[in-house]
């Protein structure tokens, strides 16, 4: 079980595919560098050397078939993984911390469109994470289809992983699984309208991360 300290914020992004969180995270990071706010920029799957050879494994196009438990089998070590050799690292020496998703990308993915219960997720993040979680979660929103026609610009189809080929139906499976999850905790999560260009969209978020984290910017 993984336990916290008093210690620098943790934000995370979620959303569906195309929904600009690899933009985003990295345009928050360079405004709080240029505010002298000292940061980490990382991703999940990934960020730690063993959590960077799970994620090579999980979005594998060729990855034969397999069940969302066994996926989220996979995320959450690759998670452990990031949180003790990364995260926490970083954010106990006084560094905040901005991940390219979280732990509710596979409460969405692997829960809501995978069909894993809640519970039975939220068990398992308890056993692996104890009670760590982020500070703040924001959740980049935008039409499933918008997200996809603009993820599909980024790649071919041969280049996509398999999570991004999957059924309009799947991703739509997404997009509700990550609003219920900000309905469900609204103290921690934000939901972000991702239409607009990229400024006006960090414009939407810079404001958020002042309005909820004005006093860790002192």
């Amino acid at each position: 079980m993984i336990t916290a300290p008093t210690r620098a914020p943790f934000i995370t992004f979620e959303g569906g595919e195309g929904a600009g969180k690899t933009t985003q995270t990295r345009l928050l990071a360079d405004r709080l560098k240029a505010a002298g706010i000292a940061c980490v920029l990382t991703r999940e799957p990934g960020g730690a050397p063993f959590a960077e050879e799970i994620r090579a494994l999980l979005l594998r196009p060729d990855l034969p078939p397999r069940g969302a438990m066994a996926e989220a089998l996979l995320f959450l070590a690759a998670r452990a993984d990031h949180v003790t050799e990364t995260i926490l690292p970083a954010l106990d020496t006084g560094q905040w911390v901005i991940s390219d998703r979280f732990s509710d990308s596979t409460f969405a993915y692997q829960g809501a469109a995978g069909g894993v219960p809640h519970a039975t997720l939220a068990n398992l993040h308890r056993l692996v994470l104890g009670d760590f979680r982020p500070d703040l979660t924001l959740i980049l929103d935008l039409p499933t289809e918008i997200g996809l026609a603009r993820a599909s610009t980024r790649k071919s189809s041969s280049e996509r992983d398999h999570f991004e080929n999957r059924a309009l139906a799947y991703h739509d499976a997404l997009r509700r699984g990550f609003l219920a999850i900000a309905a469900d905790d609204p103290a921690r999560c934000a939901v972000i309208d991702a239409t607009g260009s990229p400024q006006e969209v960090a414009a939407r978020i810079w404001a958020l991360v002042e309005a909820r984290l004005s006093s860790k910017m002192a």
